[in-house]
């Protein structure tokens, strides 16, 4: 059975690209695009992987990610920023955040990323 990945993005373009990228890798993807949504997705999905993008409409990956680690299940988590700030990173890792990475990034490092932490 193939892992399974939820991108949780609002940026159509990167969820294209990633769904192509990661499913052509043999992962199953689904994506949410709205943090409202996302907790819910997530619980219904059940996903090995969480690829979180910090700003979202209506909830941001810190608040989804500190209700996953309160109320679980926990899947991992590789934390997405467009800003790459200090301050991001450092509250990710406050939270438990298994991987952060900073946008733009190369296919070819998201992909490692991702193999990587999938085993």
């Amino acid at each position: 059975m193939s892992k399974r990945i939820l991108i949780v993005e609002d940026e159509p373009n990167i969820v294209e690209s990633l769904s192509f990228l990661l499913t052509r890798e043999g992962f199953s993807v689904a994506s949410e695009k709205d943090g409202a949504e996302a907790l819910a997705k997530v619980r219904a999905y059940l996903p090995d992987l969480v690829i979180l993008d910090v700003m979202l409409p209506n909830r941001s990956g810190f608040d989804i990610l500190r209700e996953l680690k309160t109320h679980g299940p926990v899947p991992r988590v590789l934390m997405l920023t467009a800003k790459g700030q200090a301050k991001d990173r450092s509250n990710a890792e406050e939270l438990g955040v298994d991987r952060f990475m900073t946008k733009p990034f190369a296919n070819a490092e998201i992909i490692a990323t991702v193999k990587e932490m999938l085993g």
